[in-house]
Parts: C-alpha cells; sequence; structure tokens
C-alpha cells in the first residue's frame, strides 16, 4: 500500500504562503477556482478552503487512492487522476507541491511515488507542465513548490518568479509562481523566422 505524503516542512511552507496570498487573489476574484494536483494530506486544499475559497470551488487530485478517501473524508471534491488525467475544466488557481528529489536507489520504493520526480527530479514537473496550460483560465496562474536539488526543469511557455524560499539542512526549498506565456508558441514561431 502506498504511504500517504505527510506535511513537512515544504508542505508547511507552502501552506502559509497560501494563507498569505490567496485572501489578496479573492479581493478581485471572489468566485476564485482553486485545483491541488497531488494533494496527499489536504494540507493545501485546507489552507485554500480556511483562506476564504469557498468549499464549491476547491478541487483536488491524487494518484494515490489512499489520499483521494482521506480528502474525501475531510470534505473535499477529489479524484484519483495522474496528474491532469481525469481533471476537467480551467482553474484560477493550480498548486502542485510534487514530487521532485533525483531518484535515489536507497529510498524505500513505496516512499518513491511521494518524493522522487525522476532521474533529475524535474521530469514530472515537466510532465506537468505539459499539460497545466489547458487547466488554467485565462489570466490563471500556478504555484509550484521545487527545490535545489531538483534538476531539468523545462519552463518552456511559462515566466516564473521565486515567491518564498527556505533553507534546510542539505537544501534550499522554493515557491514558484509561474504564469503561462501569452502567445508564446507566435512569439517563439517568430524568434526562428
Amino acid at each position: 500500500m502506498q504511504e500517504i505524503y505527510q506535511p513537512e516542512e515544504d508542505s508547511y511552507l507552502f501552506s502559509s504562503i497560501l494563507k498569505k496570498i490567496i485572501p489578496k487573489i479573492l479581493q478581485n476574484k471572489k468566485d476564485m477556482t482553486f485545483l491541488e494536483v497531488g494533494c496527499g494530506s489536504g494540507i493545501l486544499i485546507k489552507a485554500a478552503f480556511e483562506s476564504g475559497i469557498l468549499l464549491k470551488n476547491v478541487f483536488a487530485c491524487d494518484i494515490n487512492p489512499g489520499a483521494v478517501r482521506k480528502c474525501r473524508k475531510l470534505g473535499f471534491n477529489c479524484v484519483k487522476s495522474d496528474l491532469f488525467s481525469e481533471i476537467n475544466g480551467k482553474y484560477d488557481l493550480i498548486v502542485f507541491n510534487p514530487p521532485y528529489l533525483p531518484e535515489d536507489s536507497k529510498e524505500p520504493k513505496n516512499s518513491r511515488i511521494a518524493t522522487t520526480g525522476g532521474k533529475k527530479g524535474g521530469e514530472i514537473i515537466n510532465k506537468f507542465f505539459l499539460q497545466a496550460k489547458k487547466h488554467l483560465k485565462n489570466g490563471g496562474e500556478i504555484f509550484l513548490l521545487t527545490s535545489s536539488l531538483t534538476k531539468g526543469i523545462n519552463f518552456k511557455g511559462y515566466s516564473r518568479k521565486i515567491i518564498a524560499r527556505k533553507k534546510l539542512f542539505f537544501e534550499e526549498i522554493y515557491i514558484l509562481r509561474v504564469i503561462p506565456i501569452k502567445n508564446y508558441h507566435l512569439i517563439h514561431i517568430s524568434l526562428l523566422a
């Protein structure tokens, strides 16, 4: 059985940032919609709800059926999904605290799904980015957690800004505000011409 990812320093940092930023966003978007990809224990969807997002507008998914059951018991709309495979609709804010560590053969296999993002660490994030744009509303944004240990992230088509950082014993973690670059393909094509 897969373990449910339990909150650690990364989750607590992310939760505190959401509690600061979401009320500011709600001032202009009262009916804001929120999706957490990879909800684990539910700490970030709870933070979203506690920050003022209407319960009917808080959505979540996880690849782990145990995490889905736990978040449903907490009262949230949650589905089993591999990234966006079972997600419909568009959202104002998508958050993702992904598995971001590079592969470590010493790590137990049952915990890797929650921590390992691929050989370099950024592979799952790259899959997420390929799918995320079609699930963002116009003006929508992504909050993403990553680490100084994560390598190989492809931000093509997105702009990013670090909105929080924290030094840990062996790494530094970052929360990024990521926004799709409008007309990226047109810009990219014109640069090639």
